[in-house]
């Protein structure tokens, strides 16, 4: 991990918003959120689409949202308004262009070529909605596709909905899709996003799918409203205790002086080292944005 540190970001937080709603995106500018969504998308009606694509333009080229990862999610590749998405977005030079609904590699490769054929800068990435059954056993070759790829996200809705399966509490329907991409994700070296819970009232809820999503391993979630950034923030960044054992393993391990390492009548190996190092560049990086 300490060969990336530079390009690592948190991800503990990224919030979709409704780029139609200006009040909505000014009001992006004060959250503690690691990262934003200006959707195009789902949330902004058919009529308001082309308002809403310059009013995200705008905003991410504004420089307003400071140390927060701004991206642009364009409507997808089968509808009316992708190409111009594209374009606008491109133009504007946002951290990175999310697009729903990607299938396949030749879906990310046509993506990347269309991005340099309309200049979109060096640091503007591509991110990769995972949404239906077809993706998900494909993950592995869509998350390899290309290099300017850095990121998957999860797009349970969806995937609910093509697999004919139920929201219901531990996502039992939806695991094997999450696990495969998740797979396809950490085989790639990519980062991923767990998808969004729809009920904004059920605190509880939310709280224990975002311990499940850390658990399987997700770098973060993505958010439909600002009440969850906080707890979304807490989930996914390391515990006060956490980063407390990450420093005495390193500590022990710096100072061994046989083969065999301890620290709290635990063996350490090479693999525990990897692990606490990777919990303390978490941890530097969320103190770098201050939250």
């Amino acid at each position: 991990m300490s060969d990336h540190a530079p390009d690592f970001r948190p991800r503990r937080s990224v919030l979709y918003m409704p780029s139609s709603n200006a009040r909505a995106l000014e009001k992006a500018t004060t959250l503690p959120c690691d990262g934003l969504i200006l959707d195009l998308e789902d949330a902004v009606a058919p009529d308001d689409k082309p308002a809403a694509r310059d009013a995200a333009c705008a905003a991410a080229a504004s420089g307003e949202y400071g140390a927060r990862e701004v991206t642009i999610r364009v409507n997808g590749a089968d509808t009316e308004w992708h190409a111009d998405d594209l374009a606008a977005a491109c133009a504007a030079g946002p951290d990175a262009i999310v697009v729903p609904k990607v299938t396949s590699a030749d879906a990310v490769l046509a993506l990347v070529e269309a991005m340099a054929g309309h200049d979109a800068p060096e640091h503007t990435a591509l991110w990769a909605m995972l949404e239906t059954p077809y993706a998900m056993i494909h993950a592995e070759d869509i998350a390899g596709a290309s290099e300017r790829l850095t990121v998957l996200v999860m797009g349970t809705n969806d995937l609910a909905k093509e697999l004919y399966a139920e929201h219901v509490p531990g996502r039992q329907p939806l695991l094997t899709g999450l696990g495969l991409a998740l797979l396809a994700a950490r085989a790639t070296g990519k980062a991923i996003l767990d998808g969004v819970y729809n009920d904004v009232k059920d605190e509880d809820g939310f709280a224990a799918e975002c311990r499940q999503g850390r658990e399987l391993g997700f770098d973060g979630k993505t958010l439909i409203h600002p009440g969850q950034v906080a707890g979304a923030n807490e989930a996914f960044g390391p515990s006060e205790q956490a980063v407390e054992d990450a420093r005495g393993i390193l500590e022990a391990w710096e100072n061994r002086s046989s083969g065999v390492v301890t620290y709290r009548g635990r063996m350490i190996e090479n693999l525990h080292v990897e692990s606490a190092s990777r919990t303390l560049q978490i941890h530097d990086a969320i103190s770098a944005l201050g939250s």
